[in-house]
């Protein structure tokens, strides 16, 4: 998929995701290895949207397992169409038991989930688990047989083994440690916040028309309010759609009244908002 890492960079780049040389390598080692890449870092650094851009770039088809708590085994797997099956069941009374069991458990009564569908196939797919740390530890089970063999085993069918490895991402918050296990399988790529010419660079793509002053001052801000302590400092997303808002109002510069304004936009807690509107000094960033 890859020849490079610059070529990663570039392609990356024409997505609209800029890469940070470690990211850049990184993608690149998973595709040349063949190996799942554990992405962790907090909210709202370009994790998931990392994934989506490789799919972008690969022409591949981006499939999604989304973690939560109670996530299991018929959500991230497969399960079968019970009420299907039941309808078939009342269909073929006049048949035997074996010849209606051995049908109901087909492949038309099957209802594969993220990981099955990722190995299926041989269309090129990007596996995305996301958020991996809030599912259970059990879910973690589940992912090992994937990961290491690219395979899963249907009782009643046998084992699907992929004739076209995913390329696969799973991203973490780091609200729990995965197993060790699971870390195994995978190169791991912590993606912090982006050095400030980064995300400069990030906050002009992104937001088509904002001039370069005030892209720096955004940046610039952004910036003091990570060294605060906060309870949840403003992340990428946050001063994309912070410098897309300064834009909507027609904010040629940041003065004290349109920071204040308009803090809610990059803040998401009420204490957050009144420690940064005592602390922060414009004249200063």
């Amino acid at each position: 998929m890859f020849t490079s890492v610059d070529d990663v960079s570039a392609r990356l780049a024409e997505t609209g995701y800029l890469a940070s040389p470690a990211v850049a390598t990184t993608v690149f080692l998973a595709d040349r290895l063949g190996k799942p890449l554990l992405v962790e870092g907090p909210a709202g650094v370009g994790k998931t949207e990392l994934a989506k851009a490789v799919a972008q770039v690969a022409g591949a088809r981006l499939i999604r397992l989304q973690c939560y708590e109670g996530v299991d085994e018929s959500r991230a797997l497969y399960e079968w169409n019970h009420a299907k099956q039941l309808l078939r069941i009342s269909a073929g009374r006049d048949e035997s038991w074996d010849e209606t069991r051995t049908d109901i458990f087909g492949e038309e009564f099957l209802l594969p989930r993220p990981l099955l569908t990722a190995i299926r196939g041989d269309d090129p797919k990007v596996l995305l688990i996301d958020e991996t740390d809030k599912a259970d530890v059990e879910v973690e089970g589940l992912l090992l047989e994937v990961l290491s063999d690219f395979q899963v085993t249907v009782p009643e069918l046998g084992t699907v083994t992929a004739t076209r490895r995913p390329f696969v991402v799973l991203t973490s918050n780091a609200t729990r440690e995965l197993s060790e296990a699971l870390r195994r399988r995978c190169l791991f790529l912590h993606i912090g916040f982006p050095d400030a010419e980064l995300e400069r660079r990030i906050v002009r793509l992104r937001v088509p028309g904002i001039d370069a002053a005030l892209a720096e001052s955004v940046v610039r801000v952004v910036g003091a309010l990570r060294a605060m302590d906060l309870r949840k400092v403003p992340s990428v997303a946050e001063t994309i759609d912070w410098a897309r808002t300064l834009l909507a109002l027609g904010a040629a510069t940041l003065d004290e009244t349109v920071v204040r304004d308009s803090l809610g936009v990059i803040l998401k807690h009420q204490d957050d908002i009144q420690k940064a509107a005592a602390k922060l000094d414009l004249d200063a960033v």
